[in-house]
């Protein structure tokens, strides 16, 4: 049997916290691996405690939640960070995504969602929906790098699921698009991840965007077998 996922909780609010350990107490997939207050202790708990998922808050006492997570992912790149915050698509937000982060929940977030969120980015998946990604990359800089492939580590099935994977489709849309089965979908992502050296999803995109390999408008319009 799986080792639970291991969630540390870092947010300045007792309340919350308590909230959160409860709902996550309740699913045997996922385990509260510790609680903080501020980014410090945050970063100090993952270097010496193995932690799969930091949900963290971005603002907090001491260290910020945007710097904290880029210590975070410096010190453990396996490490997934969840961005917890008051006000859906803030500019704190796409900065913490620039940081690493893989995804981001409003507070007033439901207990289902919350559990699917943890789940899907210590899949290796990133908790945004495509209308948000498509948000996300209008505060994206865009730079183009014309010298050389940028896609040159990638096999030409790979470079199928990168062009999907950068337009925001899920695995059943890249499955449907390129009559793959899930199993093997997950495995080019994968691939396409290591390829690329970029941590999930969300990366992808913004990295494809920055490459001048799509633009803002063309993220999240991938309906399958379109």
């Amino acid at each position: 049997m799986n080792e639970p996922i291991a969630v540390l909780l870092a947010d300045d609010q007792d309340l919350l916290r308590a909230s959160l350990a409860t709902v996550i107490g309740a699913d045997a997939r996922i385990r509260v691996a510790g609680e903080v207050g501020d980014g410090d202790a945050a970063v100090e708990f993952v270097r010496s405690h193995r932690v799969d998922v930091v949900l963290m808050d971005i603002r907090m006492p001491g260290m910020d939640g945007i710097a904290a997570t880029a210590e975070v992912l410096r010190l453990r790149p396996e490490t997934r960070v969840l961005i917890l915050t008051t006000f859906d698509l803030d500019e704190n937000v796409f900065a913490a995504v620039r940081a690493g982060a893989s995804g981001f929940l409003t507070k007033d977030m439901r207990p289902a969602e919350l559990i699917d969120a943890i789940c899907k980015v210590a899949d290796g998946d990133a908790a945004v929906s495509p209308r948000a990604t498509a948000s996300l990359l209008r505060h994206v800089r865009h730079q183009v790098f014309p010298q050389g492939d940028p896609l040159e580590a990638l096999t030409p099935r790979e470079r199928d699921v990168f062009r999907l994977l950068a337009r925001g489709a899920s695995n059943a849309e890249i499955g449907a698009r390129l009559y793959l089965t899930e199993n093997t979908v997950k495995s080019h992502v994968r691939s396409v991840l290591a390829g690329l050296q970029l941590p999930d999803r969300i990366q992808v995109v913004i990295w494809a965007y920055e490459n001048g390999l799509i633009r803002p408008g063309e993220a999240g319009d991938a309906p399958p077998g379109a």
